[in-house]
């Protein structure tokens, strides 16, 4: 069955790739992101060029994750074209690497909002409508360093998965009696290059500092390992594939995580551990029926 589905941060990477791989499965997929019409211009070129080239329902649109208001009015307007929403995919996200101290706290905010607070903004925008339809889903884009055997220097973004996994968990107990699934995808480290080329401390002197003291060789060691175990590029079209069998299963079925890690960092199994804690106390508590999506007719 054809679905209407939006997905946040499309510009590039998994965003992009997910975007193309839905919409060629049939489906109508609105590739959101900031700046249709300033730096993502091109990306709005080549995603219409794509579209017309397949002959695919895939829509660019102007969504920044950090303001409601944007947020509001890509959603109304989805809304307002099709009737209805059936799946949002949470993407949008920002990678930075450097010693934890040398982020300022405006850096370590700001990181924050675009990987933990634009899922809230987007989910506040989607929801009532989902709600409404009694039926939904909800696909969040985390990461194997919220879980897994995190290296160092990723402190902040680490951190803000975390924060994505548990407000993830959260709703997806409050919003399954209203016929919403909830799906976390995580991605391994997909190679060094991930973190190479992502933002970096904004206190040069304090990253100056662990480059030169004790820590010195800390980062060549860990992306030299990195290297190692990855591949050089992100095999963003193997997650995006993933995503589109994911939305293709039958409502019901879904699996409440999706492992993409081919560094076997050990996130799925502290995950399969945290995961099943957090059911047995659903079920001593009297809410074991939260644990799956309820039918609504």
């Amino acid at each position: 069955m054809r679905k209407i589905i939006v997905v946040t941060g499309a510009s590039n990477g998994i965003g992009r790739a997910t975007c193309k791989e839905l919409a060629l499965a049939g489906h109508t997929v609105y590739a959101s992101m900031r700046e249709t019409k300033g730096r993502n211009a091109h990306c709005v070129e080549e995603i219409e060029a794509f579209a017309r080239e397949h002959g695919i329902d895939l829509r660019s649109m102007e969504l920044d994750v950090s303001f409601q208001d944007s947020v509001n009015a890509a959603i109304d307007a989805i809304v307002s074209e099709n009737g209805r929403l059936d799946v949002v995919v949470h993407n949008a996200g920002q990678i930075v690497y450097g010693p934890a101290e040398a982020f300022t706290p405006e850096q370590l905010a700001q990181i924050y909002d675009t990987n933990v607070l634009s899922t809230q903004r987007v989910n506040r925008a989607a929801l009532p409508q989902l709600r409404k339809q009694g039926r939904g889903l909800l696909v969040w884009i985390s990461s194997s360093s919220a879980r897994g055997g995190t290296s160092p220097y990723l402190g902040p973004y680490s951190s803000s998965k975390a924060g994505l996994d548990a407000l993830a968990l959260s709703y997806a107990g409050e919003l399954a009696r209203w016929g919403i699934e909830t799906t976390i995808v995580v991605p391994g480290a997909l190679g060094p290059n991930h973190y190479i080329r992502s933002g970096r401390p904004g206190d040069t002197i304090r990253a100056e500092e662990y480059a030169d003291g004790p820590t010195a060789d800390i980062s060549e060691t860990a992306l030299r390992g990195l290297a190692a175990l990855s591949a050089l590029d992100p095999d963003a079209q193997g997650i995006a594939s993933a995503i589109a069998k994911l939305i293709d299963t039958p409502f019901g079925t879904r699996p409440l995580r999706i492992h993409f890690d081919p560094d076997h960092d050990g996130a799925a199994t502290v995950c399969g551990v945290a995961d099943r804690a957090r059911a047995e106390l659903l079920r001593r508590i009297g809410l074991e029926d939260i644990l799956k999506p309820a039918i609504i007719e």
